[in-house]
């Protein structure tokens, strides 16, 4: 299942030349990413109550298009395999792909600083696990 959400452009994320900062794009894939996992029920609160916590192993950015400013759409999707997740997402505007975010995640067991063998676990946490590839 894919989660989408709209993020407004400001004009502080915009550089010199008129389009967004290339770090932006990882704040709004972040934001999104945030978005959709509170939309799935996981309560942060909970996570850190069993020693748990959301981790970010690796982040690619595929720059397709210039974003130079209004509304732009955040589609997300999860995918797990053992004790990692994939989070691909889309970023786009008027039905073009401006650019595509690929992060692999991780649930660290916050008292032995390691990653859970079990990603999907998460999805213990959540009201609608759909939302997170469950």
């Amino acid at each position: 299942m894919t989660f989408t959400v709209r993020i407004q452009v400001r004009n502080a994320d915009l550089d010199t030349n008129g389009h967004v900062r290339g770090p932006k794009y990882l704040e709004y894939a972040d934001q999104a990413r945030w978005e959709c996992v509170q939309a799935a029920g996981v309560r942060l609160d909970a996570l850190a109550a069993a020693h748990l916590g959301p981790v970010n192993l690796e982040t690619t950015i595929r720059f397709e298009r210039e974003i130079r400013g209004g509304e732009i759409k955040v589609v997300t999707e999860f995918e797990y395999h053992g004790k990692t997740g994939r989070v691909h997402q889309e970023l786009c505007a008027d039905g073009t792909r401006l650019a595509a975010v690929h992060s692999v995640t991780g649930l660290l067991d916050l008292r032995t600083r390691r990653l859970v063998p079990d990603a999907e676990r998460i999805g213990a946490f959540a009201t609608e696990p759909g939302l997170l590839g469950l």
